[in-house]
């Protein structure tokens, strides 16, 4: 029964696997590649049109929550436990907080506005945008 069941369900994820259309160009799949974080502070400070001291400010701001996630990362691989969605979630939710709260003094309203509607199109990390 077992068998029959995993059979079934190869079947149906290859069948949906051959049907899926072809990403959209610039999307993940073949030659795709991710933005370096230089690229990535550039195509936001062009987005936000920042300022060389905001840009600055942002850049140490933006190092500052990528080490903090990193260090979460690494402290939840060596504990060996894996957070559940929830918990994943309101970890997400509350570093993302904490990025609006430090970029609040940096950014004008508009700016902060601009960046918030970012945020929210990317989605959560790991999802599909």
């Amino acid at each position: 029964m077992k068998t029959t069941l995993l059979a079934v369900a190869v079947l149906w994820v290859g069948a949906a696997v051959a049907q899926a259309p072809e990403p959209p160009s610039g999307g993940p799949g073949p030659g795709f590649r991710h933005e370096t974080p230089a690229e990535h502070l550039e195509h936001l400070a062009t987005l936000l049109d920042l300022t060389d001291a905001q840009k600055a400010q942002v850049q140490t701001i933006l190092e500052e929550q990528h080490s903090k996630m990193k260090a979460l990362r690494e402290q939840t691989q060596a504990s060996g436990q894996r957070p559940s969605f929830e918990q994943m979630k309101a970890q997400h939710e509350q570093m993302q907080q904490e990025l609006i709260t430090q970029l609040t003094p940096v950014l004008s309203p508009t700016q902060l506005k601009k960046f918030q509607v970012l945020m929210e199109e990317r989605g959560p990390p790991g999802g599909h945008h």
